[in-house]
């Protein structure tokens, strides 16, 4: 299987997205999958439209991307975690 690109977006690209990448690897191992996790500023997504495979991000986007976005500030509220990483898992494993 190939690897997917995952860009993991806040809108610094520092703090909160750290916390989200980490979960996002723990997921990966646990499940054999081989990612790309590409840690970024919500504004620097667009240079990623042609390459990457999901979007998770804890900031707010109105764009439209050619590939799925999945809302992650349940990591910063501690508040339906688990279901955002079974959304996660899903996209990855499709």
């Amino acid at each position: 299987m190939a690897k997917k690109q995952v860009l993991v977006a806040c809108g610094a690209g520092i703090a909160t997205s750290t916390v989200v990448n980490g979960a996002i690897e723990e997921m990966a191992e646990e499940n054999n999958l081989s990612l790309d996790l590409v840690q970024i500023k919500i504004s620097e997504v667009g240079g990623y439209v042609d390459t990457a495979d999901l979007l998770v991000t804890t900031a707010m986007t109105q764009k439209d991307y050619p590939f799925p976005v999945i809302n992650a500030r349940s990591f910063l509220t501690g508040i339906g975690t688990e279901d955002t990483k079974k959304e996660i898992l899903e996209e990855l494993t499709k």
